[in-house]
């Protein structure tokens, strides 16, 4: 019910009065179960978390380029279904029993795949944080691609001659966008992972 509210109502409207009302009992119940709202906020972020299925032998089969974009493409997309989620993650760290899976799984996969411990921390906080990246902007208001494009044509050509030339390529839709991206990460860390096992 509480991950409801946030789907439904937006972040900021998840309360123990909110979620008491829904679930039609006292605030003073909730309290029983959650010690405050930041409680509360931790088991709606593991929750949407926890909807991020890979076994651990799922993702070690796919090797670890593979298995470094399903996680962020399995992450985007659930971020994607829950939208509102995302503001919860600036009050509390995803670190519930589906989150800290979530990381020994890749974790696992890329040190056992030679990325050092550094590499392997690393790595994941890029990838995690790229992923929250785009969330935030999922999030965000619905951009007017129409407005944008209407902007860019009025630029003064004298000012803003590269601009205009990649004009017709803007704006990029945010899935390629996300893709790109993706593919830059991981093959960064391909190289990286190369010079640190010499």
């Amino acid at each position: 019910m509480a991950l409801q509210i946030v789907d439904e109502e937006g972040a900021d409207a998840l309360s123990m009065r909110t979620l008491a009302q829904r679930l039609e009992s006292g605030t003073a119940t909730l309290y029983r179960h959650f010690g405050n709202r930041r409680e509360l906020i931790a088991r709606v972020v593991d929750r949407v978390f926890g909807e991020v299925e890979f076994s651990a032998e799922e993702l070690a089969a796919k090797g670890w380029q593979l298995a470094c974009d399903s996680f962020a493409q399995g992450m985007f997309e659930m971020f994607r279904r829950h939208r509102n989620v995302t503001p919860l993650l600036s009050e509390q760290a995803p670190i519930g029993p589906n989150a800290m899976a979530q990381r020994e799984r890749l974790l696992a996969v890329l040190l056992d795949n030679g990325f050092t411990p550094q590499l392997a921390a690393r790595s994941y906080a890029t990838l995690a944080r790229y992923v929250l990246g785009f969330a935030i902007q999922l999030a965000g208001h619905e951009f007017d691609d129409a407005k944008l494009t209407n902007h860019i044509d009025m630029l003064d050509p004298q000012a803003f001659p590269a601009t205009l030339t990649v004009a017709g390529h803007l704006p990029v839709p945010l899935d390629e966008e996300f893709a790109l991206g993706l593919e830059l990460i991981i093959d960064g860390l391909a190289k990286m992972r190369r010079s640190t096992r010499r």
